[in-house]
C-alpha cells in the first residue's frame, strides 16, 4: 500500500492583519504517486494550500499557523524552504512572475545555481527535466521567443530540476488556450507515468480534475468540504452548488437524469463512461 507522502493534521492558517482563518482545521493525508487536484471558488484557500506543501508557509509568509504539515516526513515548521526544496517543486499560473534568466537552460539551471551546486551536478538534473518538458532541443532559445505553453513548460521543468518527489501547480492551464491547456496537463500526467511524481494541482475545471485526477480536495470558506474520487465528488449535487464547482458536462448530464427520474446504472466522469453507462440504462429499460 502506498505511503502518505503528505500529512496534515488539525491545520489552521491566518495571514498577519487577517481577521479570518484562510484555511481552518485541515486534516488529511495524500498518498506518494497520486495525481491530487484542489477546488473551490475564487478565495477558498487553494493557493494557501498549495504553499503549506513547500514550506512558504510558515518560513516566507507573515501569519499564523496551528496544526502539523509533514511532507516526505520532514515538519515544515522545523525544515526551511531551501531544505524542502530538494522534495518539493512549485510553478504557479503565470509563468511570466517565475522566469528570471534569459537563455532555456539558464532558467532551469537558475535556483540550482543558487544552491552552489557543482556545474556538472546542476547539468545532471537540468538535462533530464528539460527533456520531460520536450525542451532540451531549445536549451540555448531567448526565454522570450517562447511561446506561452513552452513558457509554461519551463517553469514546471525548472521545478522538476529542483525536487523529483512532488509537485505542485497552481492553476497551471489556466492562461492558456484549450489545445495549450490539454498540452499541458498531459505533459504532465505523462511525467508522473515516468517517474514515482505526486502531483497535487489548484484547478477550476471540472473536466481536468475527472480526467487526470485520482482525487480531489474541495475547499469551502478555508475548510475541507470533501476528499474523494472524481466520481464520488462530482456526483454529490449539494456539494457542487454550495461550493461553486462546475461538474464536468457528462456529469451535468448524469445528475440531469436522475432529477428526471432516469438515473444512469453508474455514475460517470468522462464520455467513455458517460458513453457505457447509458448503453446499460437503454438495455435495463428495453431488454
Amino acid at each position: 500500500m502506498p505511503n502518505a507522502i503528505i500529512k496534515l493534521e488539525n491545520v489552521s492558517w491566518a495571514y498577519s492583519r487577517e481577521k479570518e482563518w484562510a484555511l481552518r482545521d485541515i486534516s488529511l493525508e495524500i498518498e506518494e504517486g497520486s495525481f491530487i487536484a484542489v477546488m473551490g471558488r475564487n478565495g477558498a484557500g487553494k493557493s494557501s494550500f498549495c504553499r503549506l506543501l513547500n514550506a512558504l508557509i510558515p518560513h516566507s509568509l507573515e501569519g499564523s499557523l496551528t496544526g502539523d504539515v509533514t511532507i516526505d516526513g520532514e515538519n515544515t515548521k522545523s525544515s526551511s524552504v531551501i531544505q524542502l526544496a530538494k522534495k518539493v517543486g512549485m510553478a504557479f499560473e503565470d509563468p511570466e512572475t517565475q522566469l528570471f534568466t534569459t537563455s532555456v537552460y539558464d532558467e532551469a539551471a537558475f535556483a540550482l545555481e543558487n544552491l552552489l551546486l557543482e556545474p556538472e551536478d546542476i547539468a545532471a538534473k537540468v538535462r533530464p527535466a528539460l527533456e520531460a518538458a520536450g525542451l532540451w532541443d531549445y536549451r540555448d532559445y531567448l526565454v522570450s521567443s517562447l511561446s506561452g505553453g513552452q513558457k509554461q513548460r519551463l517553469t514546471i521543468a525548472a521545478a522538476l530540476a529542483m525536487a523529483n518527489k512532488i509537485l505542485v501547480l497552481d492553476e497551471p492551464a489556466s492562461q492558456l488556450d484549450p489545445i495549450g491547456a490539454r498540452d499541458i496537463l498531459s505533459f504532465i500526467h505523462d511525467l508522473r507515468a515516468q517517474k514515482t511524481l505526486t502531483v497535487v494541482m489548484t484547478t477550476g475545471s471540472g473536466e481536468e480534475a475527472a480526467e487526470f485526477a485520482d482525487k480531489i480536495i474541495v475547499l469551502k470558506d478555508g475548510c475541507l468540504a470533501a476528499f474523494g474520487t472524481p466520481g464520488q465528488v462530482f456526483a454529490d449535487k449539494e456539494l457542487l452548488a454550495s461550493c461553486m464547482i462546475d461538474p464536468p458536462q457528462v456529469s451535468e448530464f448524469a445528475n440531469r437524469m436522475d432529477e428526471y427520474g432516469h438515473p444512469l446504472p453508474s455514475f460517470p466522469v468522462n464520455l467513455d463512461e458517460a458513453l457505457e453507462s447509458t448503453r446499460d440504462l437503454f438495455k435495463g429499460t428495453h431488454g
